[in-house]
């Protein structure tokens, strides 16, 4: 290495990984990645240029929206490649060390915390499952007042009837509210662990549909199945919501790791 030149962190796996099974997989800067070992651990790390994975370089091309996405495109490869061969504990994006005896000294540090986190994840993978609501199917269901604008002055008439499509309003969010947290409760019970994140707006989605929920789960890989079945049903048993399951992923939200 030069003194251009730092280690871009990718994951924390087991010796049982090196670069064998690395081979050909290359990284965010089109590098090959390759293995730092220590007490009983693995880093997958690759080689990267200071000046445009550095400090300020860096600040500057995370603000590039396109740099950004094919970047994290690029390092959850990485991971993705590494979880194929066993257990990974993903680092988050950026996780710069300046050579690889400073990687070492951290899993000499922290070995007790990467181990307990790998044996976590071992057998397990990460799904996502997200819930869009139909507001106008799950108003149906939803009792409507009896008029009173029949008497009433236009200004008054008005009035009552903004007040009544609020509270229509309301009661549609409410049920949506609800079969959100019935849908999380069950998901629960198929899950070793799961975290309720906030719903994204549509225009980082791409799609016009009412996000109501959005979670992510650790599951055991024998149960993968059963986990899929059930959001298959409480997609059919919900008019009004369409859940869609997305996975396997690395177990980024499980992980609890920094470097």
């Amino acid at each position: 290495m030069t003194a251009d030149e730092g280690v871009w962190l990718y994951s924390i796996t087991t010796d049982s990984i090196g670069d064998a099974q690395l081979a050909g997989v290359t990284g965010v800067a089109g590098e090959p990645v390759r293995s730092v070992a220590s007490a009983g651990l693995v880093a997958v790390v690759g080689t990267v240029s200071l000046s445009e994975f550095g400090q300020d370089p860096l600040q500057r091309n995370l603000e590039d929206l396109d740099w950004l996405a094919a970047t994290a495109r690029a390092h959850d490869a990485v991971v993705a490649a590494v979880l194929r061969h066993g257990p990974t504990v993903p680092l988050r994006l950026a996780t710069l060390y300046l050579d690889d005896d400073r990687v070492r000294l951290l899993l000499d540090e922290r070995q007790e915390e990467f181990s307990t986190t790998l044996r976590r994840v071992t057998g397990r993978s990460e799904w996502g499952v997200k819930a869009y609501g139909d507001a106008k199917a799950l108003a149906q269901n939803v009792k409507e007042e009896p008029s009173a604008t029949g008497t009433a002055g236009k200004g008054t008439a008005y009035l009552l009837r903004r007040r009544a499509e609020l509270s229509a309003q309301q009661d549609v969010e409410r049920r949506a509210a609800g079969h959100a947290d019935e849908i999380h409760s069950a998901l629960l019970g198929h899950a070793v662990d799961g975290l309720r994140r906030q719903v994204t707006d549509p225009v980082l989605t791409g799609k016009r549909a009412w996000m109501i929920f959005n979670g992510t789960y650790l599951v055991d890989n024998e149960r993968v199945d059963d986990f899929a079945a059930l959001v298959s049903a409480l997609d059919t048993e919900r008019p009004g919501i369409t859940l869609d399951l997305t996975g396997p992923w690395p177990p980024y939200s499980f992980a609890g790791i920094d470097g």
